[in-house]
């Protein structure tokens, strides 16, 4: 059964007011095996339940302070996290944090069980359900180590203190000469299981959190040490529940024709026809949002039926007038030259060091100026965005529960979303998680979890809502399109003394506030603002760009484009100063320092800077040690056609470098030969995870800048699969990947996004070194690469 399930007592369904108990089923949760089973439950008794006979342990985000709910309010606390250790000595440990191929749902325990000394094979990990009481829980942003190992090591910490005070008072010895060796405790000849101390460590105090005693990294078991994650036999065996596969008993499927424009609406529809179709059961219209985007539906007309394949066939049939607004004169083409422009006028000042502006003035023939874009990029996950809803109404229509399974990153926001949509409290919404068939960002909007409940309601059917993967590419919250202007004044020996850059594009911001024009200060510091060179003279702008579709977050946000301008542009100053590409950087990053973004809006990803500085030796360290593993020095001796590109960049808090080999025949013809990457993301915990992620992210990477685009025209998107939004393939994959992390005692910091934004600008600095060609406008595939 469901998490939830598990901990409650079972109640019998009873149909929806406006349904027959044969047809119309109510909401159900999954169980493990895909089986649908109704619970029924409240705030106090899901915490009650917890506690009975356990050891339970829950964290306050707002206190950092380790309770026990046996003494708390309820219905009012609001953990970060729970430990429960049952009498059998089963431990019970809540994963607050989505699993979508990065292993979280996994690590994140196995630190808490490390800190306990628990034995791995006795713990149990349960996937939490969207509750505003176990603080954030959206998977997004390459934080959830970050936020949560330190939060983890004081809960295991805590509950293997109350077991050793346990153990010292039912044996009389003194509690620090009682230690814990894999779920026992032992003193001397003594030895208990956790289990067999439970009843006395309930009754104890918590410890305050400054008299814990960690265990030293010497002693870690787990963290550091790889290990399969959870679910991975269900995953191989197909036995694992992802978006896709989740049921109710009794469901719709819905395909729902969506306005091909952004902000556009429906004019007039007809759907006689359709509803005399095999197996569908509704068409129901989807009214189109109010005000800000956010994370609503788009609105348009819905058809839902027995099959996926009939509710497709039906969506076909529909004869639509849609009234494509304000945006229907959108075209990328026309825009990026509008971009363009934009950047090179004056923009806001988001950082400013000297008079970068005045030495540029004056510099005659040693200025030196570079334009880059970026298009739109789609996130195109495998698994197309997809969830599952169940509504009960009361006789009158109105929603009075609703049942939500979803592949999301972020459950609370799919409650804060669908909520106001029909008519219910976020906190009475009940969202479980399944796992993630990859998401990128994509799946931390729930527009379509918002379908899935709206259709449920007015249908009186559980709904199961999936994109298609047409609909998954020409409505997704895009990666936004960007023009950059660079422009460096030099010295004699061709090293900059003056660095002017200016970023352009429709911000983030715009998705909350439609009138928004410049970016957020997390969007401009990724790549812009933090530019990490030693140079006494440095101005970064940012300029006015409009949304005409949805801009999201996609992984690594606004690295993607900025780090591309800096990382290109640093080395097209070393080709014209006549350096190597390595030296040269060496030197613009200049001595070991913590950068000083004094006077700068400077969010440094959300983390305390003076834990997590922009420290330029390591950025450093990951420089030096990935020209070593490449062998860097042989870069100048490679024949016409093969070259070797370089990258460095800081991403949310971990610094990461490639070099990229490429081989390009005198017909153009690309081929990535070999990619080295180095991280240095502080501590580790699980490194069989973060080589996969690093590898996951060369093949993105890859894609991306090699194939991908999305273009507008008269509004509308004009790619719509795989096979015009290109993924790389086999063929497309280096022949030879190497990954490396850098061992050392920093704190934890981002992985799953890191190590994106050095990839494609060192492989279009390995284009150059290969052919002499420049590649300042993305995709390489609108290039020709021919030389002679």
């Amino acid at each position: 059964m469901s998490f939830l399930n598990r901990l409650v007592p079972q109640h019998s369904a009873t149909p929806c007011a406006s349904s027959t108990a044969d047809d119309r089923p109510t909401a159900h949760s999954l169980d493990d095996a895909g089986i649908a089973a109704k619970a029924e439950f409240s705030r106090r008794t899901f915490l009650a339940s917890l506690s009975a006979g356990s050891l339970v342990l829950m964290m306050r985000s707002a206190s950092g302070q380790i309770s026990k709910p046996d003494n708390a309010d309820l219905e009012s606390f609001s953990p970060d996290l729970f430990v429960s250790i049952a009498p059998s000595g089963q431990v019970t440990i809540l994963a607050s944090r989505s699993e979508m191929g990065t292993g979280i749902k996994t690590m994140l325990p196995r630190v808490v069980a490390d800190e306990l000394d628990a034995d791995w094979e006795r713990v149990t990990i349960h996937q939490a359900p969207g509750d505003k009481r176990l603080g954030d829980q959206n998977t997004d942003g390459s934080n959830s180590i970050r936020n949560f190992f330190d939060r983890m090591r004081t809960a295991g910490a805590t509950a293997r203190t109350l077991l050793a005070q346990a153990a010292a008072q039912k044996w009389n010895v003194p509690v620090d000469e009682v230690s814990a060796d894999k779920h026992r405790m032992i003193h001397g000849d003594k030895s208990a299981d956790f289990g067999e101390l439970i009843s006395i460590a309930r009754t104890l105090p918590i410890p305050a959190a400054e008299t814990l005693k960690f265990k030293p990294k010497s002693a870690w078991r787990y963290i550091g040490k790889d290990t399969a994650p959870v679910d991975q036999d269900k995953v191989l065996t197909g036995k694992a529940i992802y978006g896709t596969d989740a049921r109710m008993e009794g469901q719709l499927f819905a395909i729902i024709a969506r306005p091909p424009v952004f902000g556009g609406r429906v004019k007039s529809f007809d759907a006689q026809e359709v509803k005399k179709m095999p197996g569908v059961i509704d068409v129901i219209e989807i009214p189109a949002p109010q005000g800000a985007p956010v994370f609503q539906p788009l609105g348009g007309i819905a058809v839902l039926a027995r099959t996926t394949w009939q509710a497709m066939q039906g969506r076909d049939a529909l004869k639509i007038e849609w009234d494509h607004g304000a945006n229907a004169e959108y075209d990328t083409r026309d825009y990026a030259q509008t971009l363009a422009a934009t950047a090179r006028q004056p923009g806001k000042v988001v950082r400013k060091a000297g008079d970068a502006t005045q030495l540029l003035k004056a510099a005659g023939d040693r200025k030196i100026t570079a334009d880059y874009s970026v298009p739109h990029l789609a996130h195109a996950p495998m698994e197309v965005p997809c969830a599952v809803a169940s509504v009960k109404t009361d006789a009158s229509g109105k929603a009075i529960s609703c049942d939500i399974l979803a592949a999301t990153q972020n459950p609370q926001a799919t409650q804060q979303a669908v909520a106001p949509m029909i008519g219910m409290k976020p906190e009475d919404v009940s969202v479980e998680v399944t796992l993630l068939g990859s998401a990128f960002g994509r799946k931390s909007k729930p527009d379509y979890a918002v379908e899935a409940a709206y259709l449920s309601m007015k249908s009186g059917y559980p709904v199961h809502v999936a994109f298609t993967r047409s609909d998954d590419v020409q409505h997704d919250f895009y990666h936004t399109m960007s023009a950059m202007h660079l422009e460096a004044a030099t010295d004699a020996q061709g090293r900059p003394t003056a660095w002017l850059m200016r970023s352009v594009y429709p911000p983030i911001s715009s998705l909350f506030d439609p009138s928004a024009r410049t970016p957020f200060n997390w969007e401009s510091e990724q790549g812009l603002a933090d530019v990490p060179f030693d140079i006494p003279n440095i101005q970064c702008e940012v300029g006015e760009a409009q949304a005409h579709v949805r801009i999201g977050w996609l992984r690594s946000v606004s690295h993607i484009q900025q780090n591309f301008a800096t990382s290109s542009f640093a080395d097209e100053l070393a080709h014209h100063a006549g350096q190597d590409p390595k030296s040269f950087l060496l030197e613009l990053i200049g001595p070991d320092r913590k950068l000083d973004f004094t006077g700068v809006d400077y969010p440094n990803g959300g983390a305390a800077y003076d834990k997590y500085p922009y420290d330029t030796a390591r950025l450093k360290g990951v420089l030096n040690r990935v020209t070593e593993l490449a062998n860097w020095e042989r870069a100048k001796d490679l024949p016409k056609g093969t070259g070797l590109g370089l990258a460095v960049a800081r991403s949310f808090l971990s610094y990461a470098a490639h070099i990229v080999e490429v081989n390009v025949t005198q017909e153009g013809q690309l081929q990535v030969s070999k990619v080295w990457v180095v991280l240095d993301c502080g501590t580790v915990v699980a490194p069989d995870r973060v080589h996969a992620q690093m590898e996951g992210t060369i093949a993105m990477a890859l894609g991306q800048a090699k194939y991908g685009k999305i273009t507008f025209q008269q509004g509308a998107c004009e790619q719509s699969n795989y096979d015009d939004y290109r993924m790389v393939t086999l063929k497309d994959y280096p022949s030879e990947v190497v990954v490396q992390f850098l061992k050392n005692d920093h704190p934890p910091a981002g992985v799953g996004e890191s190590t994106t934004p050095s990839f494609a600008p060192a492989l279009c600095n390995a284009i150059f070194a290969a052919t002499g060609k420049r590649i300042r406008d993305l995709p390489i595939a609108d290039h020709d690469l021919s030389w002679s």
